[in-house]
């Protein structure tokens, strides 16, 4: 029983909060929040006594808010500015929503007053069309216009966003989405990718084609093309040149690390003998047998060989009309080769099974200078990536 006051106490306290927040939203002028506070409550149950305080308040916050939303549409219309159109479309769209939020619950009914709540509904639809319409050639004209005197590529992103928005709020309206790919395709800016060479090794021709293999980077930049061949006719914003400056190699080396092992082993056993020189037996009659050790030496002979590359370069960002360099990124990455192996010359039993191990490897070929800078590129292609995804140039 107390365990069931406890909960009903809970419940009311819960309760009271959640009218006390909807009062003070309606108060303070929050009719939105006022409302769906109330229609979230009444929807778990509407005939629940304690949501009788929440049909009060969706009533008074439906009236306050559609004439506040009337009379702002008012003071837009009268104002004659055209950059109105989409505020007035968008609070005839709200009165619609809130309208469709309260019809699922009707009809509610205030016990104290014995009535039922009162919501004035009213068909925004022909309002709703007009506004769209009006809104629409709005969009439509200061998109043209943008496209038609732009002087900056700013200019044709803004025009591409009212076009998209456009094509979501009235699809297919006249030619926009022509418009669209016009205000995309002049948006863009077009970045032309040069690599070269300034150090005195080769660049293997696959790592040159990795690097500038553009598309495998997920690049993110919506109004940033690049392009690794010229395209005739094509005027391009900025160039991007990936300079290698340096590229260090290490001579092949082999060093060698001697070590002498020594260890104790069973070399088979002896049987155990009494003072006369008998052979002493357990009670089963078994003859005892103790281990015998003998000490075994080996010297161990471990081959490291080791060779090492790195490359350095920069990333360079120019602006083609200012003809100014923008940006610098440096590159650098290196890549070594190092293998182990090893020989014996003893009782190789005398030696630690991790040493054993490396008695099964032998010497293997160095791999060519190329390949060497080859495998040093796989960090610059995740330096390349880091850059290409971080540069903006606006």
């Amino acid at each position: 029983m107390k365990k069931f006051l406890l909960v009903g106490f809970i419940g009311l306290l819960l309760s009271c909060s959640g009218v006390k927040k909807t009062q003070e939203a309606l108060n303070s002028g929050n009719y939105m929040a006022a409302i769906n506070k109330a229609v979230v409550n009444i929807a778990e149950n509407k005939t629940k006594k304690s949501n009788q305080t929440y049909i009060v308040l969706l009533e008074e916050g439906y009236r306050k808010h559609t004439e506040r939303e009337l009379q702002h549409i008012k003071f837009l219309k009268k104002d004659g500015n055209p950059a109105n159109f989409e505020e007035i479309f968008n609070t005839y769209d709200r009165l619609k929503l809130v309208q469709e939020s309260i019809r699922p619950l009707l009809p509610l009914y205030i016990q104290d007053e014995n009535r039922k709540a009162q919501f004035n509904f009213k068909n925004y639809d022909d309002e709703l069309i007009a506004a769209k319409l009006n809104l629409s050639e709005f969009l439509y004209n200061k998109a043209t216009t943008l496209l038609d005197n732009a002087n900056y590529k700013t200019d044709y992103r803004i025009a591409f966003s009212d076009l998209k928005y456009l094509q979501e709020l009235n699809p297919n309206y006249k030619n926009v989405v022509a418009k669209i790919d016009e205000a995309y395709q002049k948006g863009l800016d077009y970045v032309i990718v040069e690599m070269t060479n300034n150090t005195d090794k080769v660049i293997p021709r696959r790592l040159e084609d990795e690097l500038l293999n553009l598309n495998t980077y997920g690049l993110n930049n919506h109004w940033t093309e690049y392009h690794t061949n010229r395209i005739q006719n094509q005027i391009y914003d900025y160039q991007m040149e990936v300079s290698f400056q340096d590229i260090n190699i290490s001579p092949e080396q082999i060093s060698e690390k001697q070590i002498s092992k020594e260890r104790q082993i069973k070399d088979g056993y002896s049987f155990v003998e009494d003072q006369n020189g008998n052979v002493v037996s357990d009670s089963l009659g078994n003859s005892l047998k103790v281990d015998k050790f003998k000490t075994v030496k080996c010297d161990f002979y471990q081959f490291t060989q080791f060779k090492s590359a790195q490359v350095t370069g920069v990333v360079n960002f120019i602006d083609l009309k200012k003809q100014q360099k923008i940006n610098q990124y440096p590159l650098s990455s290196q890549f070594v080769f190092e293998h182990i192996y090893a020989n014996y010359n003893g009782d190789k039993r005398a030696l630690d099974n991790d040493l054993v191990s490396l008695l099964q490897l032998a010497r293997v070929p160095f791999p060519s200078n190329e390949q060497m800078v080859y495998d040093a590129g796989e960090d610059l292609k995740n330096n390349l990536k880091n850059i290409l995804n971080n540069q903006s140039f606006n």
